[in-house]
């Protein structure tokens, strides 16, 4: 199979029709040996009852229904993980990304022949001031700490070679974080300017961007700790100078130093720090605790596949 195009549906029942009509437009301007990867994502809406109408109807629409809402990152690596395609295209399907760049991407991909992915970023970021803001303090605070920096401004939509694709999946973390799975995966990564609009409010709240960006912490930098190393060195150097100060004014200047401002200063400074501390290592243990239990990332309850005119189940 030449192509596969993957795309996740949580609450995407004004777009799914349009989406999928412009999709398979463009992707027949490319190759008619493609397949459009619908993953529902526990959608509450119809999203699921009107994509298996549009399956019923287009002969390459493959449907994988999840059992629940498992999250954005991980329906899309588990849509990556069931393409067969020697090309793979990822996009949201709200049409803030236009499914005709794909053209264009392809086109990037054919041009720059050892390239193994044509990824999209902003120009100028979309959405309102809160939207704004957010994204350029995500993006600082992660390239600052993180050991894998990524792209300002990066969107969802990507061209990846099947070999990008089969690598990218093989990472099998719990929490999932895929813009650092981007980085880490490696490869020759070319980067393409898009206008992407702002067609809805984001699905993403204040929890889940704060939520987001820990986790990308987390998973793709050790800084933290080092930082919390260093910050107790601080705490212990200026508590060693202060005391020192205070021993000398009383011993040779005879000057008694007033114990009660100083002493709450220093319970609630070096509380805090110790309650801040411990809150960070404790977000770690979760991590490693989450990742050790095995537990799968997703789980599908049915597969959705034309072959031999019937619908295959899970295997």
């Amino acid at each position: 199979m030449e192509l596969s195009i993957v795309t996740t549906l949580y609450c995407s029942e004004p777009h799914i029709k349009e989406f999928c009509n412009r999709m398979t437009a463009t992707a027949k301007k490319i190759t008619h040996d493609f397949e459009l990867i619908l993953v529902n994502d526990g959608s509450p809406d119809n999203s699921l009852t009107i994509a298996l109408e549009l399956y019923h109807t287009h002969h390459n629409i493959k449907v994988i229904d999840l059992s629940r809402n498992f999250g954005h990152h991980k329906a899309m690596m588990t849509g990556l993980e069931h393409a067969k395609g020697n090309k793979i295209f990822l996009i949201d399907c709200d049409l803030e990304e236009p499914p005709e760049l794909l053209e264009n991407f392809y086109q990037e991909f054919i041009r720059i022949k050892d390239a193994d992915v044509v990824y999209g970023v902003q120009a100028k970021r979309k959405g309102g001031w809160f939207e704004k803001l957010s994204g350029t303090i995500f993006y600082n605070v992660f390239n600052f700490l993180s050991d894998y920096p990524i792209p300002k401004n990066l969107v969802i939509m990507r061209l990846m070679s099947k070999q990008y694709v089969d690598n990218l999946v093989l990472h099998k973390e719990k929490e999932t974080a895929i813009a650092g799975l981007w980085a880490i995966t490696g490869f020759k990564q070319i980067p393409i300017i898009i206008d992407k609009k702002c067609l809805s409010p984001s699905t993403y709240s204040l929890k889940n961007k704060l939520s987001m960006m820990l986790n990308s912490l987390t998973s793709f930098s050790k800084k933290p700790l080092v930082y919390i190393f260093y910050l107790g060195m601080l705490a212990l150097l200026i508590s060693f100078i202060y005391t020192i100060n205070i021993i000398w004014t009383r011993i040779f200047r005879h000057i008694a130093v007033p114990g009660y401002a100083s002493l709450f200063a220093s319970i609630w400074f070096l509380g805090g720090l110790t309650l801040f501390s411990i809150g960070i290592v404790g977000i770690y243990l979760a991590r490693v605790f989450i990742e050790v239990k095995n537990r799968p990332y997703t789980i599908i309850k049915d597969i959705y596949v034309k072959q031999d005119g019937g619908k295959v189940d899970p295997r």
